[in-house]
């Protein structure tokens, strides 16, 4: 199938990831601003964003079950309402205890019902099974765009009009998501699309599929290997910005190393989804565990300059987010398409949790040790172990897909 002829709901759920997404990974320019701003060190806003990643978990798997139960236009467009809350409420704080709520809680809410559990849920009812990873790799490419698309005008908003004004126009962007959600039609079992799923499928309820899923151990695994990824994913979006500042580079080698993880993430994205259709996907998913080991090694042993910087974000944008088709592919293919919302939102509630402790131990540690030294070295042996524990995981469809 070409991607051009995927379905106009698959566009609409991109067109969302491109805001939602784009807004998020650009909270790490904000880090100095608003820490100077409040006159605090940088464990606060640290904590601040990993509380935001942590709840956003936490809400996923709720969120999920809303989705698969009610559809996903509800879902969106109370989720938008929340993180346009949180971002203007963060932009009027005057006191910082206050960014727990807004840019915590209410934007972790927002996120979590706006992001890849809900779009890809969509996408899962209404793509081909054979296809569904590179649909995914396709969805999550455009997380990368809007991060690509996003850093360089925020830095650009940060420069012109301060912090609180380029939060404020992030709001407001948050508007088109109600737009987009609208024209989303949900899929629902009297489609004809759902109608065409076996009814091994359609007959289970939720409560089988948890059962069925909890007492599968490579379901854990993937678990395991997302918590990694979500470990990275954060720390570096989170840190990254500042780690380059302690080497005496411009705020602007920041922003375009993000900028390049966002924009060679879009080519990578979609290359790991369509490897995903091709060959086995926890094959897949350890080479590029493999490859962030071995990049981020590159970067903390070389020497920090405005090239290697540019460098590091392209080569660790290509597998950046590429763990999304893989992972929701995986957890498709072994349980089917009926509860992926639910399955996979409880696999990225681990993600969550990794981010948690990626953006607030990167903070912690830094205010503890003066560096940043000791957390790179560590993504550095979880990228390996990652890398191992895919290997094991039996990614073939459940006795009850397999016997339908």
């Amino acid at each position: 199938m070409s991607i051009f002829r995927f379905p106009i709901l698959v566009w609409l759920g991109i067109g969302i990831l491109i805001i939602s997404l784009g807004i998020r990974q650009s909270f790490g320019i904000f880090m100095m601003p608003i820490s100077d701003h409040f006159q605090t060190g940088r464990e606060f806003f640290s904590f601040a964003i990993a509380l935001q990643n942590l709840l956003f978990g936490v809400f996923q798997p709720f969120v999920g079950m809303a989705s698969d139960r009610w559809g996903s236009k509800r879902i969106l467009i109370i989720g938008s309402i929340s993180y346009a809350l949180g971002l203007y409420l963060t932009s009027i704080a005057v006191e910082p205890s206050l960014l727990y709520l807004s840019l915590g809680a209410l934007v972790g809410l927002g996120l979590s019902a706006t992001s890849y559990v809900i779009i890809l849920g969509v996408v899962a009812k209404v793509v081909p099974a054979q296809h569904a990873a590179k649909a995914f790799g396709l969805t999550t490419a455009a997380g990368s765009f809007g991060m690509f698309a996003m850093i360089p005008g925020a830095q650009t908003l940060l420069s012109d009009f301060g912090w609180q004004q380029a939060l404020q126009v992030f709001a407001m962007l948050c508007s088109l998501i109600v737009v987009f959600a609208l024209f989303m039609r949900t899929a629902n079992k009297n489609s004809s699309t759902a109608a065409a799923t076996n009814a091994a499928t359609e007959n289970q309820t939720l409560k089988e599929a948890l059962k069925e899923a909890f007492s599968n151990k490579s379901y854990w695994l993937i678990h395991a290997g997302f918590f990694v990824c979500g470990f990275h994913v954060m720390f570096i979006a989170t840190h990254l910005p500042s780690y380059l500042a302690d080497k005496h580079l411009p705020a602007s080698s920041a922003a375009m190393a993000l900028a390049y993880v966002g924009i060679f993430n879009i080519f990578g994205s979609y290359f790991w989804g369509v490897m995903a259709d091709k060959y086995s996907k926890r094959h897949v998913m350890s080479a590029l565990y493999l490859m962030r080991t071995v990049v981020i090694a590159g970067f903390v042993s070389l020497p920090v300059t405005e090239h290697t910087a540019a460098i590091f974000g392209g080569a660790i944008g290509f597998c950046w987010l590429g763990t999304v088709p893989l992972t929701s592919g995986l957890v498709r293919q072994m349980f089917g398409a009926r509860y992926l919302s639910t399955l996979y939102g409880l696999v990225f509630f681990t993600h969550q949790v990794g981010s948690f402790l990626g953006a607030w131990a990167g903070g912690r540690i830094y205010d503890y040790y003066g560096s940043y030294e000791p957390i790179w070295w560590s993504t550095v042996v979880m990228a390996f172990i990652a890398a191992l524990i895919h290997l094991p995981i039996n990614d073939k469809p459940v006795p009850r897909l397999a016997m339908a």
